[in-house]
């Protein structure tokens, strides 16, 4: 009975090790369009091509490289984008490989290569910038640490961010994702230790999605001095932004930052 119910659950596990692919990555393959922002193509070390959706501000107004979550494209996190615009910064959005039109598989290494490229063309999308931050949402979290934890930013910005994305599934599915080889597991407290700019960290203390307790891991794992974290009250994960406090925090610290 005993190795019937094992192997029951080993069968279980590798059924859903196998769907973690489609529960991660559910990109739209429709083009993402938002008002006000053109598409930019980049060359990849591949040869194959990386879209930006790009916004220029004025000379010298404060750039934000935004990494978005992983619900369909960047089309839903339009009013965010619509907002910083509307600020006068300028703004680079990248298009997840795999979603949007563009071509490729999406993965952890592949959406970190991308992330880094989209960093890397910032300076001849937009010279003349002003401070760069790094902006990430749920999933893009990840991507804004893994930029800042190798390139030159001025400041971070997370929105629901977590520690260790397989502890999370992990918890969801009773599979111990972290240690499944084939699993991507998207560690981004090992990036987390490695900055030294200002990061602020918005958590609603009503998501269930990526629970606050797991922003304040990530949190712990900064060095000292370096983090601030921010629980907004009576918002969860889809509806952060809509916080009281959310966009007048983000504002300032855009501010702080400004020479």
């Amino acid at each position: 009975m005993l190795g019937m119910l094992l192997g029951l659950y080993l069968l279980y596990a590798l059924a859903a090790s196998l769907m973690v692919p489609a529960a991660i990555y559910p990109f739209f393959p429709d083009p993402g369009r938002i008002d006000g922002f053109e598409s930019v193509r980049v060359e990849r070390e591949d040869g194959s091509a990386l879209e930006l959706l790009v916004t220029e501000g004025p000379e010298g107004a404060p750039a934000v490289l935004y990494f978005m979550g992983n619900a369909g494209s960047l089309a839903a996190f339009a009013p965010i984008l619509a907002r910083h615009r509307a600020a006068g910064r300028s703004v680079v959005a990248m298009t997840y490989r795999g979603g949007g039109g563009t071509e490729g598989r999406p993965s952890e290494a592949g959406l970190k290569a991308d992330a880094l490229t989209a960093h890397d063309a910032v300076a001849a999308i937009l010279p003349g910038h002003g401070p760069l931050v790094v902006e990430g949402y749920s999933l893009g979290t990840g991507l804004a640490l893994h930029v800042a934890a190798r390139r030159e930013v001025d400041g971070v910005i997370l929105a629901a961010p977590y520690g260790r994305l397989c502890r999370l599934m992990t918890r969801r599915s009773g599979v111990p994702a972290c240690l499944v080889p084939w699993i991507d597991r998207w560690r981004s407290d090992r990036d987390a230790s490695e900055l030294t700019v200002p990061v602020l960290m918005l958590h609603g203390d009503e998501d269930v999605l990526i629970p606050p307790g797991e922003g304040l891991r990530l949190a712990a794992t900064l060095p000292e001095g370096v983090g601030r974290f921010e629980r907004l009250a009576g918002v969860g994960h889809n509806d952060l932004t809509a916080a009281r406090d959310y966009w007048p925090t983000v504002e300032g610290f855009i501010a702080g930052l400004a020479p």
